[in-house]
């Protein structure tokens, strides 16, 4: 199964804002969807979309004008990947058969791989439930590879395609 492009810059959106939680002079980790864009080298206008369905759906508070931003609209440990992943995806369409409004398989009232590739969909989220978005996040590893680098050194891995974790 492959998750849209949507769904992964939500789950990048919320990683970057968890690692920055801890925020800085009283910020309380509010960040900008350019500082997020920049990070990651995706496209503003894309990210402003994902914000609003990430905002949309509880995961995330937005506040607008000078010294606004995002941040985390609840504790990472309550976030959990299954439910932004089920959140955040149009459909679970994994063959034609899941879409009623296309169904143009000759053989589909007799096959059973669509049962197969249903429970296996089901398998998929399961596991993601299991996971909560600090699960997924090093920030113990973040911090100590962050305290040692100067700033400039993150652009640096940032155009290598290197993560500091």
């Amino acid at each position: 199964m492959q998750l849209t492009r949507h769904t992964d810059y939500s789950l990048r959106v919320l990683a970057f804002l968890c690692l920055k939680k801890e925020g800085k002079e009283g910020k309380e980790g509010v960040v900008t969807i350019a500082e997020i864009a920049n990070y990651y080298s995706i496209s503003r206008n894309h990210l402003v979309k994902v914000v609003h369905h990430l905002s949309n759906a509880g995961f995330i508070i937005t506040t607008r004008g000078k010294g606004g931003g995002l941040r985390l609209a609840q504790a990472a440990t309550d976030i959990f990947i299954g439910d932004v992943v089920r959140k955040m995806e149009p459909h679970f369409d994994i063959a034609e058969c899941f879409n009623s409004s296309n169904q143009a398989c000759t053989i589909e009232p007799m096959c059973k791989l669509k049962m197969a590739l249903n429970e296996a969909c089901d398998s998929f989220l399961n596991v993601l439930d299991k996971y909560t978005l600090a699960d997924a996040i090093a920030k113990k590893k973040y911090k100590a590879i962050s305290n040692k680098l100067p700033p400039e050194a993150f652009s640096a891995m940032r155009q290598k395609n290197i993560t500091p974790t």
